[in-house]
Formats: C-alpha cells, structure tokens, sequence
C-alpha cells in the first residue's frame, strides 16, 4: 500500500453533483484503540488498516439523519430522517485513499435500510430507536428488529461539554474521513471508494455516563473491555456525498 493522503480537517475535493444530499445532527462519537491486526480481516480486500501512531480504531457513533435527497432533490422529511447507529473501521487503500468501512448501520426506517442493503451493500439493519435530548445530555437507544441477530442493542448517554478550538491530530484522524470503502460492485474486484463533503467538523468535549451495547460484538468485534480512549460530540453538518469510484479512481457512469 502506499503511504496514505494526509489527514485533513477539510474535505479535500468538491462534489459537484451529489448522488445523496443529507445531514448527520448530534452525533456522538465513541471509540476504543485496538491492534491492526484485529480488525484486519475485517476489511474489503484491497484495504488495510489505517493507522495513527500505529494503532486503529473502533468507532461507535451514534446520530440523527436527517433530510436525505437523491441528486439535487429536496429531502425526504420522514423516509429520510431517522435515528442511526453505525459501528464503523478505518481503512486506507492502494490509492492512499483514507475512508471508513461499516461493519453494522442500525437505523429505525424499514425503506432506507433495505434501498441502503440491496442498491448500496450496505450493512443496513432495522432497529427500534429513539434519540432524546435533555439539557446537556443526548440519549441514543437502539434495539435490532431485523434481519438480526436479535438482542442488538445499545444505551448511550453522552454530556456535552466545551467546544474544541484545535482539535488535536488524533481527533482530526476519527472524523475527517471523506469516504468509505465498500463491495458496492460484483465481480473479482468489488471495492469501490464513495466520497463524502461537509463543513469542518464542529466538534465538542463529551463525557459518556452511560454506555451499555453489544453492537461491537454484534458486528464481529471483540467486545470492548476497557474505556474508550476518546468521546466527542458534534451538533452535526450538511452533507454532500458523490459518487462511487472504482478501484482505479473512475466515478462510476
């Protein structure tokens, strides 16, 4: 692999014309340090591990979508706004190209996880879920309906606290990151890369008080043990997200 892009706060290319048009609001960010070689089975063939000071990361991050448009459509207000929780990995691919790969994407809207399962691959399941805020604290629950397994489910509480002015390089690496690796093709080389585009993150001091899921385990990950190394809020951003390119950096037609 070569080495990969620099990791920036910024996205670094426009979409022009987005495939899908959304926003991810009150995002709780939540994740443990794990050894490379953990996960590295875990990735799309063509990816590996991406690494910061030699160790990768498992996110948990919990989010309201919100207004999701095909194209330059208005959003869909109710099909297209809806809880999620994504468990998530970091990768990095022959191109250098940073992204992320889902391992399991709870949401609670029927239609959107079986278009997200059949015309995207995507791990899409159907939870019952609810995102509560009261005063600093935001609630996120979920509980999987289907296709399972049954008894997935989280309790995440996080208290905001004071906003991040420099967020530090380790920050910077669990949240800009404009893409996602994914078998969205068939064939003997699915891989495919689908950018993302939003503003620079705003990005928020988060205390978990409460943490109870078995999501990771779920998605075929050691359960942690141990405290997350870092939790993080945002009040969210509007999205951009483009087309998929294949592994040669060509946009699909």
């Amino acid at each position: 692999m070569p080495n990969p892009a620099p990791v920036t706060p910024d996205a670094p290319a426009a979409i022009g014309v987005p495939l899908l048009t959304q926003r991810w609001l009150d995002l709780a960010f939540i994740h443990w340090a794990v050894a490379p070689e953990v996960v590295a089975g875990l990735l799309p063939r063509g990816t590996v591990p991406d690494t910061h000071d030699g160790v990768t990361y498992v996110g948990l991050v919990a989010f309201r979508m919100h207004r999701v448009g095909w194209l330059r459509l208005p959003g869909v207000p109710y099909l297209g706004t809806f809880p999620e929780t994504n468990v998530r990995l970091y990768s990095v691919d022959a191109h250098g190209r940073r992204g992320v790969v889902f391992r399991s994407m709870d949401a609670s809207r029927l239609i959107p996880v079986v278009m997200g399962r059949v015309g995207f691959r995507l791990p899409y399941l159907w939870s019952r879920m609810a995102v509560r805020t009261a005063g600093d604290t935001v609630t996120y629950t979920s509980s999987r309906r289907w296709p399972g397994p049954r008894g997935a489910a989280s309790r995440i509480t996080v208290r905001t606290g004071e906003r991040i002015e420099e967020p530090t390089e380790l920050e910077h690496f669990l949240t800009a990151r404009w893409g996602m690796h994914n078998a969205f093709f068939g064939g003997p080389e699915p891989l495919a890369y689908l950018p993302n585009h939003h503003p620079r993150w705003p990005l928020y001091r988060a205390e978990l008080i409460a943490c109870e899921e078995n999501l990771v385990a779920a998605a075929g990950l050691p359960a942690p043990s141990d405290a997350p190394v870092s939790v993080l809020y945002s009040p969210g951003v509007p999205v951009r997200l483009g087309r998929p390119a294949r592994p040669a950096g060509i946009p699909t037609p």
